[in-house]
């Protein structure tokens, strides 16, 4: 059911991403200033490694920033970040599936859910970066089949318990593995990318879309959301019944109360690698940001 503020307006989810490395805040210390600020969720993104010379260009311009080089594990800081907090949900934003493992990956997925007792959303994607996905075992062209498919042997082993998986690059006869995720049937699958063809996957595999405002879309994600939801609907699937995030949010106050009234849930907000005389000021904005949008 649709949360509402007192004026009637429905209420919308905040949310930050950092790239956690020795030298940010600490994934506990961000979580506990974000909770005691309002925030509905924390999200770590991730990258095993960048290439020495990449194939392709950092998709925003200019050179690939170091604290992609720098970044920690994103299952690891999420954990540190359960044991500091009680309500603020943990996500991956994203976890590169097409670089994971599916069985173990799933286990970590399940763990964590249990240790931050069903606050964890899995935010997924394919990927970018040519080369890193490549020295995976994964070709470039494949990464979307291939998230697919993890993603729906995943699935398989968090419901079953004999699960198997029999596809063109996942394949296992009947397993057992536990514990099974706190979340039933699993945590919230969200994928993020650009429209049309996350919006696809999205609507194929997922729970959810995660689409990203940038200075380089061509369409404005305000008349996308509607389409994202028509295309729900040709699909058989309930169009509310996929949430939709907004990544990309630099505090443009009629921006998000916009996306709220289209139906977005939650809107997101990127934070420097940097320590808390940086990041607490930066919050202490949001949090006023995020009691004039709520009211």
């Amino acid at each position: 059911m649709l949360l509402r503020s007192k004026s009637g307006d429905p209420i919308m989810k905040f949310a930050a991403s950092m790239f956690f490395t020795d030298y940010s805040m600490t994934p506990g210390e961000l979580g506990k200033a974000m909770e005691e600020r309002g925030f509905e969720s924390l999200w770590a993104p991730e990258h095993s490694h960048i290439p020495a010379a990449p194939k392709v260009k950092f998709p925003y311009g200019g050179d690939i920033p170091k604290k992609y080089y720098d970044i920690m594990d994103p299952f690891v800081c999420l954990t540190a970040a359960a044991m500091a907090t009680t309500t603020l949900r943990l996500g991956t934003g994203v976890c590169l599936l097409a670089q994971r493992d599916p069985i173990q990956t799933a286990k970590l997925v399940a763990s964590l859910d249990h240790i931050s007792n069903g606050r964890f959303i899995f935010g997924i994607g394919s990927g970018w970066l040519q080369d890193e996905i490549e020295n995976h075992g994964v070709a470039f062209k494949d990464r979307h089949k291939v998230v697919r498919e993890r993603v729906e042997a995943m699935k398989a082993i968090w419901t079953q318990d004999a699960a198997e998986y029999h596809g063109e690059f996942v394949n296992f006869d009947p397993m057992s593995t536990w514990p099974k995720p706190l979340q039933k049937p699993h945590p919230p699958i969200l994928v993020g990318g650009a429209f049309p063809h996350s919006a696809r996957r999205a609507i194929r595999y997922a729970d959810g879309w995660m689409p990203q405002v940038t200075a380089e879309a061509t369409t404005d994600l305000g008349e996308l959301i509607p389409r994202f939801r028509q295309m729900a609907a040709e699909a058989g699937r309930e169009p509310d019944s996929l949430s939709i995030s907004v990544w990309g949010q630099t505090g443009d106050l009629e921006r998000m109360k916009r996306f709220r009234d289209l139906g977005a849930d939650r809107v997101a907000t990127s934070l420097d690698s940097a320590k808390a005389d940086v990041i607490l000021p930066v919050l202490d904005r949001w949090a006023e940001i995020i009691r004039d949008v709520n009211g």
